[in-house]
């Protein structure tokens, strides 16, 4: 695809990175125009009208019966992004910032908002431009939408606010005037069109479907290094077990770390030895890295219909027909949200027990503490400390967000979901998790060392082969730091997966498998 048409399109979360890093082009149809066009004027007519309808001549909340005049409706719809642009922390990500534009167009564009066409082309050219929107991360309660940072994502458009760009920030006014642009003056109802809506928790979300997908592939790819380096056994992955018990995920996983495992010599040289079974750590990572595959599939479906409805309030289907509805209520993917970042944190305590299982010494030919000569030497004790308090920090921050809610706007919003604040956590998370499988490659490749001279398959010999390319081994004790934060950015770029793959289809071999197309986005 090389071009996205906004409000007809189906929208992806893989789309809609493209559209944020501008790696395919948005646009608006001329059937989607006509659609736009229509429920303006729809909601022109209404603001004309005696009819009361919410937030086009009426106010916001509690204040729903005070009536306002044709007169005053700009002043109306301009007060409202000022009044709740009340934000505050840390600035988000740009790029999150760009996901929140083009999910609003993607929105707004399906013409049940009453925008006006020319709001509207003044969003994408933002995006289009790099005009980008400075947003807090914190302030909303995830229920009449993402009011606060949507009323910051907005306020450039009225010549208000901060934005980045050019590689700073600055203010909204210096960064239109350089295009010679004129601030917008709102017409009725577009202020609550652009700030009711889910588009800060769904943005989050399609982040979070892309960085979790690549944790759970890693999770796969050093947790069969680990088993190579351990000497696991890989009976607990066939097959035909996983038939009786065929969770999608936990098929995937097990067929997946088969395949990366595929004529490992280290692997074949003890077929036959007298373990019985292996650590939980090690045999059940179908089952636990499964489970949370399970859960990523559950938000990915979630986040795709998000992102594909109107989530504003209330909605137009034409000038005699509006409803005051709930679609800006983010408790359907706030419940996700909360499981993905439970599923993300599984998968950092299942690789700290790895971890801890590969300084044990009790592997054959794998010495205590990943180097031969302890004592004067530490070894790698103390990255797994790291590990643990990564995973202690996960525990705490697991608690669901949606779980809690706390009234506001006088008892109108007496329910609210805060999924935004389920949705930072679950990224903060997955950023720790990233790192505990960092550590977890840099521990299981010292493992690999030991069995020298054998070698694992291709796939595996071209990862490990890799990570040997920046990460010395150890032969005594140096600062590691350097060396984690080297194998913590080879997990986060998702280099090694791509080699998997590149290797796999020159040499003829597996890496994806029958599921994998399901757990595409």
């Amino acid at each position: 695809m090389k071009t996205f048409h906004y409000g007809q399109d189906h929208l992806t979360a893989s789309i809609a990175l493209k559209l944020a890093k501008k790696e395919i082009k948005g646009t608006l149809s001329p059937d989607t125009i006509r659609k736009v066009t229509a429920s303006a004027e729809a909601v022109a007519q209404i603001a004309q009208g005696e009819k009361a309808v919410y937030g086009i001549n009426t106010g916001f909340g509690p204040l729903c019966t005070t009536r306002i005049s044709v007169n005053d409706t700009t002043t109306l719809q301009e007060n409202l992004l000022k009044s709740h642009a009340v934000g505050v922390g840390d600035y988000i990500p740009e790029e999150i910032s760009k996901l929140m534009l083009a999910l609003k167009i993607h929105a707004l564009a399906q013409g049940y908002s009453g925008i006006r066409l020319e709001t509207l082309e003044r969003i994408l050219w933002m995006l289009e431009n790099d005009v980008i929107p400075v947003v807090p991360e914190q302030g909303s309660v995830g229920a009449s939408g993402d009011l606060a940072p949507l009323s910051h994502l907005f306020l450039p458009l009225i010549g208000l606010g901060k934005v980045h760009f050019a590689g700073e920030i600055t203010t909204a006014k210096k960064a239109l005037a350089h295009f010679s642009k004129e601030a917008l003056t709102l017409g009725p109802k577009e202020g609550l069109a652009l700030i009711n809506g889910t588009q800060f928790m769904a943005a989050h979300g399609v982040k979070i479907v892309d960085r979790l997908h690549n944790l759970l592939t890693h999770a796969s790819i050093t947790g069969a290094m680990m088993i190579e380096g351990l000497m696991g056994s890989i009976k607990p992955f066939t097959a035909q077990l996983h038939q009786l018990r065929p969770f999608v995920g936990n098929q995937h996983v097990a067929q997946t770390i088969l395949n990366l495992l595929h004529k490992s010599e280290i692997v074949n040289s003890h077929l036959h030895c007298a373990r019985v079974q292996d650590p939980y750590s090690l045999r059940c990572m179908p089952q636990v890295h499964g489970a949370s595959w399970n859960a990523w599939l559950h938000l990915k479906d979630c986040i795709e219909t998000e992102i594909n409805s109107v989530t504003d309030n209330p909605v137009i289907f034409d000038a005699e027909n509006t409803i005051s509805g709930g679609n800006f209520h983010g408790q359907p993917i706030a419940l996700p949200l909360d499981y993905a970042c439970l599923a993300a944190s599984e998968i950092g305590n299942i690789s700290d027990r790895r971890i801890y299982l590969s300084i044990e010494g009790d592997t054959p030919g794998v010495p205590k503490l990943l180097l031969k000569e302890t004592g004067l030497n530490s070894g790698l004790m103390i990255p797994q400390y790291t590990t643990a308090a990564l995973a202690s920090e996960n525990k705490g921050l697991c608690f669901p967000a949606s779980a809690d809610s706390i009234p506001t706007s006088l008892g109108q919003e007496d329910h609210v979901s805060m999924g935004s604040i389920g949705a930072r956590k679950a990224l903060r998370v997955i950023g720790n998790v990233e790192k505990i499988l960092g550590i977890e490659l840099f521990y299981a490749a010292q493992a690999m060392d030991y069995h020298a001279p054998l070698k694992s398959g291709k796939i595996m010999t071209a990862i490990y082969e890799r990570v040997r390319q920046d990460i010395d081994p150890v032969v005594s004790d140096r600062i590691l730091y350097e060396d984690m934060e080297t194998a913590i950015d080879l997990v986060k770029s998702g280099e090694l997966v791509t080699l998997a793959k590149n290797v796999a289809k020159e040499e003829g071999l597996a890496f994806e498998t029958e599921w994998s197309e399901m757990f595409d986005y």
